[in-house]
Formats: structure tokens, sequence, C-alpha cells
């Protein structure tokens, strides 16, 4: 039987936290051939809802769709006052309360976190949301244990995930839990992304931090870098790359980034094996794919960082398992 799932919307709606995982879900079937998730895109009162952009979706009345007959229940994201007054319409909390009791999973994608947690539904447990509603889900919901950091978390049958393209990699993890990593994989190229992230990654990657701080002539460096991790990547290397004088280019690369380019260099090299350690690859190929002299020196390294083994670390991360289709 194909897993009923709904994705509630309003106007104003995140259209990336509609449209991508919906995408993934279908993805999924046309990889199953067959209808695995039978998805339906809901609202208040049917009809097309306006989303934040020019693009419009046509929505499926919540009264049409019995709420004990869904298996997945996700709330999309938009403006926090959207979501909290979508709370205030009775028969949207209803059909949501009801529908969360009875899904084997429940959850919401961006700020969609709102809705859920003003009708009780997160009381008790940890969640994830868009790093700029962190601060303000918190401080009005004090009972709610915010992750400010992972894009997406799963907390029992609630998965929540942070800003907008984290619902993707979000639902790529329920279908890698459903039908296996064969699938899941097959979905990412297909929607031709560049890596699947998982959850427990941060929603400020390195780069990302280091692109926001790094100005001229730092910033295609640090994208340089991060694309030839193998290569040593010394003062004397990266000095010769932006035309500096080593002296002159420690100075400079410290002062701009916060930390030492030894230090920044280990940081990107960590937060690669991190991404590596959800894969297939040996401890051998990862340490030497990031510019690890070995095996010992990596795990040395990142149990300097994360406080756990490499080896302790996939054990505890691995969500992978042979699926329905395959």
């Amino acid at each position: 039987m194909p897993h009923t799932l709904a994705i509630l919307v309003f106007d104003g709606v995140q259209v990336l936290d509609v449209t991508g995982p919906a995408a993934v879900f279908g993805g999924a079937n046309d990889c199953c051939e067959q209808t695995f998730y039978d998805v339906h895109i809901v609202s208040a009162r049917g009809g097309t809802v306006a989303s934040s952009c020019a693009a419009q979706l046509s929505t499926r009345a919540l009264r049409t769709l019995p709420p004990d007959s869904i298996d997945i229940l996700l709330i999309a994201g938009g403006d926090e006052s959207d979501l909290r007054r979508l709370a205030g319409d009775r028969t949207v909390a209803d059909w949501v309360r009801k529908a969360a009791a009875s899904a084997s999973r429940y959850g919401s994608i961006c700020t969609g976190v709102f809705l859920l947690a003003e009708l009780g539904l997160v009381d008790g447990r940890r969640v994830a949301t868009h790093w700029s509603a962190c601060r303000e889900l918190a401080a009005d919901f004090p009972e709610v244990e915010v992750d400010a950091d992972s894009l997406f978390v799963e907390d029992g049958n609630l998965w929540t995930s942070a800003g907008v393209t984290t619902g993707i990699d979000m639902c790529l993890a329920m279908v890698e839990r459903d039908l296996g990593s064969k699938f899941a994989n097959r979905i990412s190229a297909r929607l031709v992304l560049y890596a699947r992230r998982p959850g427990y990654q941060s929603q400020f990657s390195p780069v990302l931090k280091a692109q926001a701080k790094a100005g001229a002539p730092f910033g295609k460096l640090v994208d340089w870098m991060a694309a030839n991790l193998q290569q040593p990547l010394d003062v004397p290397q990266l000095a010769e790359r932006t035309a500096m004088s080593e002296r002159s280019f420690y100075r400079k690369f410290t002062a701009a980034m916060g930390e030492t380019p030894a230090r920044f260099v280990e940081v990107l090299r960590l937060e690669r094996v991190r991404q590596l350690l959800s894969t297939d690859r040996s401890l051998k190929e990862i340490a030497g794919q990031t510019g690890f002299s070995g095996t010992t020196q990596l795990s040395k390294a990142f149990e300097r960082r994360f406080g756990v083994t490499p080896q302790l670390f996939r054990e505890t991360r691995a969500v992978g398992r042979p699926g329905a289709c395959g």
C-alpha cells in the first residue's frame, strides 16, 4: 500500500519547502516504478495558494483527506506570524493534531515547526528550524529543545529541518530509511545535488562561514582550498596563490578569518571527513582524499575536535538499510 503523505501549505508559504520534498518523494516513486508515496499538497480550504514568490500552488482541502489516513505529515515553512495565525484556525488545528497522532512520522520544514509548537506537538522534543528563527522559537516555547546547529533532527517519529533546502536532505533521509541508500542516492543524482548532507551537519559549514567573512583576496582562495584538501595547503603554497609574502599572508589571513591558516585547513578537512563517514569509503580512502598522512593522524585530529573516534561516529550515525523496493 502507498504511504499517504501530506504537505500542509498556506498563503505566503516558502515554495521550496513544498516543491523540494515533493520532488524527493516523486523521485522515489519513479525509482521504484510504483507509487510508494502518495503525495498531497493540502491547505485549509483547498484551491490555489499563493507562495512567497510568484509561484502558485494547487491544493486539496483538508476536509477531503481524513487525518487518520496520513502516514507522513509535513508542515511547510513561511513567515512565523502566518504560521501562528494558521494554528488559530480551529479546522486546521484539529486536523493537524489528529493527523500527527496517527501518522508514523510528522514534522516540518524550516519555520513550519512554529505551527507544531503552537499546537503543543513538539513539547519536550528536540527540533530544528531556520537559523534566523531559532532564538524566537526557544524564547516563545521554552519547553521545546531547539537545536540551532543541525540541518535536520529526527526525534522518534518527529522530523524537523532547518531552512529551505535542508527539507530535501531530511526527506532523502526518510527515503533512505524506507527504501535504502541505493534509491536515496539515485534521487540525489537526479536532482543534481552536490552531496547528500546528514542531519548532524551544521547549517553553517566552515566554507560558508569563511565565505561570509572573507573579502578579497581570500574569498576565491577558500573555495580553492575546499576543493583541494588532498594538497599540502601550507603557508608557502597559499601565500603563493595570493601573491603575498608568507609573513604578510599569515598575518592578513589570521586577521580576516579569526584563526591561523593551519587551524582553518584542519577544520575544512575534518568537516569533509565527517561528511565522508556517511559513505562506505574506508578510513584509509577518506584520509587520502582529505589530506591526512594516514588513518592515525586523521583519527587523532577527529577525536580531538569531535570527542569521538571516526569509527564510533560512523557507527552511531549510520541510518541506511535495505528497503522495501530494493
